[in-house]
C-alpha cells in the first residue's frame, strides 16, 4: 500500500531506502559505459537497474505504453526499483486537469501491472497553472485512486514564493497525502554555459526558488547539476543533509540527478547516494553494476 514504510530489519539494524536515478534509462552516450552495446530497450532498462533504483517516467507524458511494454518493464526490473511516471500531458497541459476522468482511469489501469514498482506519479503542471487554478488541482486530487502514490510539480512563480498561495498548495497536498516535487536548478544557473547542451538547458529549465517542503511520505527531488562532475557536490551538499534527516524521520525519498547532457548522471546519482550513506550507515546499498561483458552474456539467449 502507498502508506507503508519501506524499511527492512537486518539483525538489530533498521535498514532504510533512498532511491536515486536519472531522467531516463537509455542515453546514447551511456552505451559502452553503463549499458551494453547492441542491447534492446528492455535490456537497457535491466542494465540501468543495476546502476540506479528509480527513473523518471517521461515517456507517459507523451503517450501511454502498450500493455506488453509495461509487462516487459516489470520483468526487467527488481522489486525495489521504482518508476516515477508523469501524468499524460493531455490531462495536465491540454485539459489542465478538467474533464479528464476517463483519461486518468486509462492511465492508471495501464501502469497498475507494475505493482509496487510504481513510485509517486508526477502531476507536472505548466508554468501558467497558478493560484487561481488550485481548485482544479483540489478536484483532481479528489479523483486520483488511493492505491497509487501521487506527487505534484508546480512551476508558477507565485506558488514558489512565501505567501497565502503557496500555503494553500502545501496544505492541499498535505491533506491529500501527496508529495510536492522539488526542482533545484541552482547549480545549472550558476554556469558555465559553454556547450550546446548547457545553453539549451539554461534556456529551457525553469528558474524558480527552491522550496524543500515535505507534504507526504515520499519526497521527490529533481537536482539539475553541472556538466563537470566535481562541481556538483558543492550544490547538492544541503540535500545530503536534508535527505539524511528525511530518512531519520521515516520518509522514503527519491533523488534524481540531471546534468545538461546527462552523460554521467548514473555515476552522479550513485555518488550522491554514497554521501548520504556516510551520514546514514543503515542505508540500503545500491546494486553492484555488472561489468559490461557480463551484461552482454546476461542478455544472450
Amino acid at each position: 500500500m502507498p502508506g507503508r514504510h519501506e524499511r527492512r530489519q537486518i539483525g538489530h539494524h533498521l535498514v532504510v531506502e533512498l532511491r536515486v536515478g536519472c531522467p531516463m534509462w537509455r542515453h546514447r552516450s551511456w552505451t559502452g559505459r553503463y549499458l551494453p552495446r547492441g542491447a534492446q530497450p528492455s535490456e537497457d532498462l535491466a542494465a540501468y537497474a543495476t546502476w540506479c533504483t528509480a527513473v523518471e517516467g517521461n515517456t507517459t507524458f507523451y503517450a501511454l505504453p502498450d500493455p506488453g511494454t509495461v509487462e516487459r518493464w516489470r520483468d526487467a526490473t527488481p522489486e525495489r526499483f521504482r518508476f516515477l511516471f508523469k501524468v499524460p500531458r493531455a490531462i495536465t497541459h491540454d485539459r489542465r486537469l478538467r474533464d479528464s476522468d476517463e483519461l486518468l482511469a486509462e492511465f492508471c489501469d495501464r501502469i497498475r501491472p507494475l505493482g509496487s514498482r510504481v513510485g509517486p506519479i508526477s502531476i507536472q503542471l505548466p508554468g501558467s497553472f497558478g493560484p487561481r487554478d488550485l481548485p482544479d488541482l483540489e478536484e483532481f486530487l479528489a479523483l486520483v485512486p488511493d492505491d497509487l502514490p501521487w506527487s505534484v510539480e508546480v512551476r508558477h512563480p507565485e506558488l514558489h514564493e512565501p505567501g497565502p498561495a503557496q500555503q494553500r498548495l502545501n496544505d492541499l497536498l498535505h491533506d491529500r497525502g501527496s508529495d510536492r516535487v522539488v526542482l533545484d536548478t541552482r547549480a545549472l544557473f550558476a554556469g558555465p554555459w559553454r556547450t550546446a547542451a548547457e545553453i539549451e538547458a539554461w534556456e529551457r529549465k525553469p528558474r524558480l526558488p527552491v522550496r524543500p517542503v515535505v507534504t507526504g511520505n515520499r519526497p521527490v527531488v529533481r537536482f539539475i547539476g553541472q556538466t563537470e562532475a566535481d562541481a556538483n557536490p558543492e550544490y547538492w551538499a544541503p540535500w545530503v543533509e536534508r535527505v539524511s534527516r528525511w530518512l531519520h524521520e521515516s520518509k522514503e525519498p527519491t533523488v534524481f540527478v540531471h546534468t545538461p547532457d546527462n552523460a554521467i548522471s548514473p555515476d552522479l546519482a550513485r555518488r550522491f547516494h554514497a554521501e548520504v550513506t556516510a551520514l546514514q550507515p543503515t542505508l540500503r546499498p545500491l546494486p553492484v553494476p555488472l561489468p559490461l561483458d557480463d551484461q552482454v552474456r546476461m542478455f544472450d539467449p
